[in-house]
């Protein structure tokens, strides 16, 4: 027998306990996101809440789990009259991240079809899941087809099928748990608001606590079933409180005033999403019922908002999630019965920022050419750069929005199509296509071929190859490029592609931020980034030409933003503005797509960007056109890769 790790042996993560035992008392919470670095017991805790989860009524042999007073006519074991409802576990059902749609929805029963030529249903994981736990572990890399059935099923409560000739609706009331690593990227906007609860962990910092985690470790990989039996009592007793908060949590009041206040929170912190009130009230009942109180309090709002609202303020790509905890404590403050006048506390905020009046001061550059002054400057707001769409020559490949591939070799598996010779047989479209054909006498023919149609993922890398050398120096024409690259960045971050960052001053360029998917990591690098010295152009694309050239599988995106003024050469005696040409054509070669945004803005201008994007074969655009008007390029493949 496989144990899980007890949940009451984890040590700490107060926050995260918490909010998977207010998902137990109130399932419809919607569930919990565990969000934190490797190794800090997301999935430990998750897989540990099913053991302290009172058990549920269910008949014995029904495949929908139906509760006993709601059985489905489709439920053989249900209608059968004399159906045997005994005490089970709750259900906890883990959703691979490769798993088939029709083995999430659910399909044709192939078993009773050979055997009885008849047509029956065949439950997928959301029908084992009804009433349990659906876990998913590093949900920000589900596929979309499943996040889309995901986002049908936590909205209507419902897996409606209709294929294959059948058409089926069961109950699938589901409470979502799934883990992520910020490093893979982040989760679908839509997909992260069917969360309930979120919950950032990390791991101790405290060496006592740490090594106590080890230790207990330890012990339940020499004796698992031992060190659950030591822990069985805590278990009991933890099983115990969450079934008395579940009979309670109907009697527990909640006054209009802190109906009032949770919609001022949501308001304050710019929530748009109109579930975070209707969540953040039920959490702060379940917080209340798991206390043993009957009526919810301020603190109580307090404690839930917490889990209810940080993931559901980000409004773009680069904005942290997050509550400002002041913010929140002088609003509970407000929101609580008035305590005895304690005086006033005589501090302001009205005293400015002696950074920002520096900076502010800091205006006397003068627009010009290189100096060796290094500076970093802000970036102004993202500019809204629209779409650049990444088009192959060649007719048979798909062409339009990147990262998404239709008829992919490689993939989830999406569908079917006839075919007489498939490259790729569809063993279940196949003998469903046979048996629909002709139930009473089942052959498989040539006519009844199918081949699978797969989804793929094209990913794209978006190289940034950012001037910062002194030529760029003036602070609103570095605000302005930063911006751009910022509004390229968010393009980048709604696809989903990786980018990588490549800076060039002084005398050299540097691979300031390595291909990834964290766009965040590529912000802030630019946001970081020194300006100041000269213009080592050449440097620049020679290290572009090396990085495409270790790209295998993705698809590159050459983004240069310069003004074309090399003055650094590669070698001694060399001409810099010959070397900058003679690796731009080397990158041509390369087949990469590439767009160069001229920056020069001097008033007698060299045009030498220009002749970069001719010898690049790249689209090319000047930075103020761009600031001007949304961009909307299709930019072309080359070459065949």
């Amino acid at each position: 027998m496989r144990h899980n790790y007890p949940f009451a042996a984890i040590v700490g993560q107060e926050q995260l306990k918490r909010a998977l035992l207010l998902c137990a008392i109130d399932p419809t919470l919607g569930g919990v996101l565990i969000r934190g670095d490797k190794g800090t017991a997301k999935s430990t805790a998750a897989r540990g809440l099913t053991d302290v989860l009172p058990p549920i009524t269910r008949v014995a042999g029904c495949t929908f789990n139906c509760a006993p007073d709601a059985p489905l006519s489709e439920c053989d074991a249900c209608q059968n009259d004399s159906a045997d409802h005994r005490s089970s576990p709750v259900p906890f059902v883990n959703l691979p991240l490769g798993a088939t749609e029709d083995r999430v929805l659910g399909s044709l029963d192939f078993e009773r079809a050979l055997k009885d030529g008849k047509k029956a249903f065949q439950p997928g994981l959301l029908a084992a899941a009804h009433r349990g736990l659906l876990y998913i572990d590093e949900v920000n890399l589900l596929a979309d087809h499943l996040v889309d059935v995901l986002l049908d099923v936590s909205a209507m409560g419902r897996n409606t099928v209709e294929r294959e000739g059948l058409a089926i609706s069961h109950p699938a009331r589901i409470t979502l748990l799934g883990t992520m690593n910020l490093e893979e990227g982040e989760l679908r906007p839509q997909l992260l608001d069917r969360f309930g609860l979120m919950v950032e962990v990390t791991a101790p910092r405290d060496p006592a606590v740490r090594t106590e985690v080890v230790r207990r470790r330890l012990a339940f990989e020499a004796d698992p079933a031992g060190f659950a039996a030591a822990w069985q009592s805590d278990t009991d007793a933890l099983r115990a409180t969450i079934r008395a908060a579940q009979e309670q949590i109907a009697a527990v009041a909640l006054p209009d005033s802190l109906l009032v206040f949770i919609s001022q929170l949501c308001c304050e912190f710019e929530v748009a999403s109109l579930r975070a009130d209707i969540v953040m009230h039920k959490a702060a009942r379940a917080i209340a019922a798991l206390a043993g109180r009957g009526e919810v309090t301020a603190e109580d709002v307090r404690d839930a908002a917490e889990l209810v609202l940080p993931h559901r303020r980000r409004k773009k790509p680069f904005e942290q999630p997050g509550l400002d905890r002041d913010k929140l404590d002088e609003l509970t403050r407000q929101a609580s019965p008035p305590p005895p006048p304690q005086g006033e506390s005589g501090q302001g905020d009205a005293e400015s920022n002696p950074g920002e009046a520096d900076a502010s001061d800091d205006n006397t550059e003068q627009p010009g050419h290189a100096t060796d002054q290094v500076q970093v400057f802000a970036a102004g707001p993202a500019a809204e750069i629209g779409r650049i769409e990444v088009t192959a020559l060649k007719a048979h490949e798909a062409s339009g929005r990147r990262s998404s591939v239709s008829g992919a070799r490689r993939g989830h598996a999406v569908g079917a199509i006839k075919n007489e010779a498939p490259s790729q047989l569809a063993v279940d479209a196949t003998l469903r296509h046979a048996l629909l054909r002709n139930p009473n006498d089942f052959s498989v023919t040539r006519a009844d071929l199918h081949e699978k149609v797969r989804a793929g993922r094209e990913g794209n890398l978006v190289l940034l190859v950012v001037d910062a050398s002194g030529s760029m120096a003036a602070r609103r024409r570095m605000e302005l490029v930063k911006s751009c690259v910022l509004g390229l960045l968010q393009d980048a971050y709604q696809r989903r592609d990786q980018v990588a960052v490549i800076a060039f001053r002084a005398e050299g360029a540097e691979l300031v931020l390595a291909p990834t998917r964290q766009v965040e990591q590529a912000e802030l690098a630019l946001r970081e980034l020194p300006t100041g010295g000269r213009t080592p152009l050449a440097h620049a694309l020679q290290l572009a030409v090396q990085t495409l050239a270790k790209q295998t599988e993705l698809t590159p995106l050459l983004v240069l933003l310069s003004d074309g003024r090399a003055n650094i050469a590669l070698e001694t005696g060399a001409d810099p503005w010959r070397e900058a040409l003679a690796l731009a054509e080397s990158l041509a070669g390369l087949g990469a797509p590439a767009l160069v945004l001229d920056t020069e803005q001097d008033f007698v201008r060299l045009g030498r960007a220009r002749e970069l994007a001719q010898a690049l074969q790249a689209d090319y655009l000047p930075l103020e056109q761009l600031s001007g008007e949304q961009l909307s390029l299709t930019i072309k493949e080359r070459l065949p890769r």
